[in-house]
């Protein structure tokens, strides 16, 4: 009993002591790095590869990090146990780092109201990914940009750009439309995506 005690505790000095080394040097990156307005600042999930243990059952090491382009550097990364617990750990991520005047892009899997709200009560922008995990928004987003492209976007202000790429042995070309949020006349649930303003919808063709 009192080596499985000696063993809690060990751990939770260890859990501790990391939690605070981790604070530290993102504060040490932040201050050098100074402000990160107008920056681009992806936040996302990655596995390490070769990070796992067969032996004793250790999984890969899964990380949430915030990238800021600018600086090429890491701004804080966040552990988590798997890809699903992305949702509660890009919270804690935000918590941890100053993105005022920032844009945090994110995929899918950031796509959750209250982490909007989160960052927009940070001061900071966003563009993330609207894919089907959102059912209704994401149809009526798209039904709406069908209906408006086959009438040649009448009447509607609206942005459009088109990119053609060429790398890895392969050619892309993007061709993207952004328009207000009001050309759609209110969204499913709107108020809960907290300072929305632009929609922008984006075809990829390899």
């Amino acid at each position: 009993m009192v080596f499985r005690a000696m063993t809690r505790l060990e751990g939770s000095l260890n859990n501790w002591k990391s939690e605070i080394l981790e604070q530290k040097l993102t504060l040490w990156v932040q201050n050098l790095i100074g402000p990160v307005i107008q920056q681009v600042i992806p936040i996302d999930g990655k596995t390490l590869r070769g990070s796992y243990d067969r032996e004793n059952g250790v999984k890969n090491l899964h990380l949430v990090t915030a990238w800021a382009c600018e600086n090429r550097l890491v701004l804080g990364q966040v552990k988590v146990e798997n890809h699903s617990n992305e949702i509660t750990a890009i919270p804690a991520l935000l918590e941890l780092i100053d993105i005022t005047g920032a844009t945090i892009t994110m995929d899918a899997m950031g796509t959750q109201t209250e982490i909007i709200r989160l960052i927009h009560q940070k001061k900071a922008n966003y563009v993330v990914t609207l894919k089907s995990n959102h059912p209704t928004l994401y149809n009526q987003v798209k039904n709406w940009f069908k209906t408006a492209q086959s009438h040649q976007f009448k009447g509607i202000e609206i942005d459009e750009n088109h990119q053609t790429e060429s790398a890895h042995s392969r050619v892309e070309t993007r061709k993207v439309w952004a328009f207000p949020v009001a050309a759609l006349g209110g969204l499913y649930k709107q108020d809960e995506w907290a300072g929305l303003q632009t929609i922008v919808v984006v075809e990829r063709f390899r």
